[in-house]
């Protein structure tokens, strides 16, 4: 049976504004408190008997006998599943995400990168992103571009709308029409061929590649370090916004939570584990304990899927279980759909 689908209309009520209320502020509600704000039609002692049921039925707890009530796990569960209506962005949250991942290049980790900052930003939760494994990923095109004279830029064009950039070392400045000779037996040789199989044959494909004058040498550098310049980040990289948006919540106000939460974001195979399985599952919400592992109990993820051919990731957020779920969701999902969008 899923969770809160024996409550009935009134218990459903009543939990639906106790946790509007500690979502809001951040402390116990009282039955006064819910019967003034939230104008359920019933007295304040009918709304005391139906959060003792719910306390019963383990939605609801309090510390102290004369306090409040605060949610749990389940209560957030029964809110999102059964109580909650999603709200889309504003117009004014949809422009912001649209200016910071349309108004510059497309390189791919750094739009995940600005994805979960500016998801972290408008949510004041975490955010995240899961880059996708590029292994099978096609490349459609490459550029030279000296940058200046010890570094080359190398950009990858990459079927799905993805941009990667590598810096190469080189010995020197090289005339342009040099460079422009070295890309073009580059787009030759490699264009049309996934990553994985670049970066295994690289050598065969270049060796009898007769270079411009001047551009041997840079054949050569592709050669003896095709290994490092192509090589793959690790599949699930996980990608992170700034966990300031977090130290300013309750939840974090004590420097052990907060040690806690900073180690959380060193832990990235944790947080790898955590959600590699939702490479798949559009929309995913688990809440404190629906998390697998115990160092996740006191927060929630919510997350996206994107996919655009073969390129699949995880956008979203992390946070304390006391989140704003129904304007966070939309937030994640709107997010997840414009990173669909650039990469295809």
């Amino acid at each position: 049976m899923p969770t809160g689908e024996h409550l009935t209309e009134r218990e459903l009520r009543v939990l639906d504004a106790v946790v509007q209320a500690y979502i809001e502020t951040a402390e116990p509600a009282g039955s006064q408190m819910i019967a003034r704000r939230f104008g359920l039609g019933v007295s304040p002692a009918t709304i005391r008997t139906i959060m003792s049921e719910l306390e019963d039925k383990g939605f609801l707890f309090h510390r102290h006998t004369s306090s409040g009530r605060i949610p749990t796990d389940q209560a957030y569960r029964a809110y999102v599943d059964r109580v909650m209506h999603g709200a889309p962005p504003s117009s004014e949250q949809q422009l912001a995400l649209e200016a910071e991942l349309q108004g510059r290049a497309s390189a791919l980790d750094e739009v995940l990168r600005r994805a979960a900052q500016v998801l972290g930003v408008l949510t004041q939760e975490l955010g995240v992103a899961v880059a996708p494994a590029l292994d099978r990923v096609v490349l459609e095109r490459v550029e030279l571009v000296q940058v200046s004279s010890d570094r080359m830029l190398l950009v990858l064009d990459l079927r799905s709308g993805a941009v990667r950039t590598i810096f190469v070392r080189v010995p020197g400045h090289m005339a342009p029409e040099s460079v422009q000779r070295v890309s073009q037996l580059l787009n030759e040789r490699l264009a049309g061929s996934t990553l994985r199989e670049i970066r295994t044959t690289l050598g065969d494909r270049l060796r009898d590649a007769h270079g411009p004058p001047g551009g041997r040498e840079l054949l050569d550098i592709f050669i003896a370090e095709g290994d490092d310049i192509f090589t793959l980040p690790e599949p699930g990289a996980v990608l992170l916004g700034s966990a300031q948006m977090l130290a300013d919540q309750p939840e974090f106000a004590s420097n052990a939570r907060m040690r806690e939460l900073l180690e959380l974001t060193e832990r990235r195979d944790l947080l790898r584990e955590a959600l590699h399985a939702r490479r798949r599952t559009g929309l995913s919400i688990t809440i404190g304990a629906e998390n697998g592992d115990a160092r996740l109990s006191d927060l929630t993820l919510v997350t996206s899927s994107y996919r655009s051919g073969e390129l699949s990731g995880v956008i979203g957020v992390i946070g304390p279980t006391r989140m704003p779920y129904d304007k966070i969701i939309g937030l994640v999902e709107h997010t997840s759909r414009l990173v669909e969008g650039l990469f295809e």
